[in-house]
Parts: structure tokens; sequence; C-alpha cells
């Protein structure tokens, strides 16, 4: 084992070292260190960057193993965390502070932004080949009118498949098709709540899901599999992470049509418009007009 704490003495006596003398042992640790790992960022021991290293390029080499560890860190992070915060937020503040509507807006806020960091930081903090850039997010440039234009039109589109999906599975006995979604407000809110609200539903919400699902984890998927297979996976964990059937199977048939408009044009903006288009349509329905709806 090396010591590496450097005394008084060592101190005089490195002050004392020549030029040369110091440039012979920079080039000694140099060549000592030549093979050590350099894409991890943390642990500034070597034979634990090592360790890291080698569990890090075994897990990328395996692409179902990555793909298995990916789904499980977004749903994990997506549902874990709402309990975490939700429990947090109970025992801060007390349940009528969270279930009031800047209570919910402010849990909902706070989740969304941390889930999106998490994703977006965290694999790329343990292995420099897990980052994520802005293209590999389909955030690259700037919503164009094209963009703009297929979201209505992925609007009819996701209206007629998820007719088709929920008329399918109408069919089991199980499956409760007039289930509406919990997204944690009341249906009758005063007109400042309903801002509130609207500000969390149809931006916050529609923007952070686009980037993690159809942004960060389409854009790795895609690149292992071929596109059904992808689409296939994102949709079904974003289904799942909605923890609610009829919910799940509405969301499921939508996730296809986001993720191929992120297929046809690239980004994740067209499919940010469609879906905020989607959940400003349930919050006209639910909100203004108090029918219950999606």
């Amino acid at each position: 084992m090396v010591d590496n704490k450097v005394t008084k003495k060592d101190e005089k006596k490195l002050s004392k070292l020549s030029a040369e003398e110091e440039k012979r042992i920079v080039e000694n640790l140099d060549e000592l260190t030549k093979d050590l790992p350099k894409d991890i960022h943390f642990a500034p021991f070597p034979k634990a960057r090592r360790k890291l290293q080698k569990i890090a390029k075994k897990i990328d080499s395996n692409k179902l193993l990555v793909t298995f560890l990916m789904l499980i860190f977004v749903a994990g992070l997506s549902i874990g965390l709402q309990y975490a915060f939700a429990y947090l937020g109970l025992w801060l503040f007390g349940r009528e502070a969270m279930v009031s509507t800047v209570g919910t807006t402010v849990f909902s806020a706070v989740t969304y932004l941390v889930t999106l960091i998490i994703v977006l930081a965290l694999p790329g903090f343990i292995y420099k080949k897990w980052k994520t850039n802005r293209d590999q997010l389909g955030l690259n440039g700037l919503p164009t009118w094209t963009d703009i234009g297929l979201a209505p039109i992925g609007f009819v589109v996701m209206l007629i498949l998820t007719s088709i999906v929920t008329a399918i599975f109408s069919f089991f006995p199980w499956f409760e098709a007039d289930q509406t979604q919990n997204v944690g407000y009341s249906q009758f809110l005063d007109n400042t709540d309903k801002i509130i609200a609207f500000v969390a539903l149809v931006v916050v919400a529609p923007i952070v899901e686009e980037i993690i699902f159809r942004g960060w984890l389409y854009g790795k998927l895609r690149k292992k599999f071929i596109m059904p297979v992808a689409i296939f996976i994102v949709s079904l964990l974003f289904g799942i992470v909605h923890l609610q059937w009829n919910v799940g199977v509405n969301v499921f048939a939508t996730s296809i049509v986001l993720c191929l408009l992120r297929e046809v044009t690239g980004t994740v903006y067209s499919g940010i418009l469609l879906h905020m288009l989607k959940n400003g349509v349930a919050f006209f329905l639910i909100y203004v007009l108090n029918i219950v709806a999606m």
C-alpha cells in the first residue's frame, strides 16, 4: 500500500529538486499511470477507477443488459421519486398543503425537474460514453414549421389509434374503459388554480416527458434496435409508469405516434406540441367544461 501523505520534510526535499529531477519524476508518473482509464470522472483512486471502468464496459457491451438497466433507471426514477417526494412533502408540510393546487404543482415541478436532471446527468457522470448531447435528445436546432404542422396531424392519428387500441382492450373484463387519469388536481378549481394547473399539466409535463421518453430513452434505444422495437419498448414503459390500466393503454398508443414524430423529424419538438395539444384538450374538457375525460 502506498502512503499518499506528504510530510513537511518531504515538502522541503521537493522544493529543492532541480528542474531536471522534477521532469524525470513527472515522466515516471506518466509512465506508471498511462494505462489507467481516463473516462471515469470520479473515484480518485486508480483501483476504484479500474473497477468502475471494467463494470461500465461490460454493461455497455451487452445490448440486452444495458437496455434492461435503462428501463429500470427511467421507470425507477419516474415512479420512485413521485412516492419519495410525496412522503417527504406530507412529512414536512402536512396533507392539507400537499393536496392544495399550489402544493400539487410544486410537488409535480420538483419531481419532474429532479427526474430530468438525474436522467440527463447521472449516466454521463458515471461513464463518459453514456453522455448525451442535444442531438441525441432530439433538441437540435429550433422548432420548424414542419414540426408545428405535423402536431395536429399526429393528433388526429393519435385519436384514431387510441380508439382502436381501447376498443380492443374493452373485450377484456378487467379493463375499465371509463377509468380516468389521476392527475392530482380536483376537478373543480377556481380561476387562479386553473392557471397553475394548466402550466403544470399542459406545459411542464409534456416538455419533461418528451425529453425523457422520446428524447433520451428513444434516442438510446434507437441506436440498439430497429425502429418498431424501440417504439414498442418506449411506449410500453410509458404506459407502465402511469400506473393505471386505461390510462396506460391510452398513452401507449399515444407514445407510438410521438415516437414516429421523433423518427420522422429527428427532434422532439413536434411530439412536445402534440403532447401539449392532447393535454390541453383534456384540460379544457375536465376543468373548463367539467367533463371527465382521458
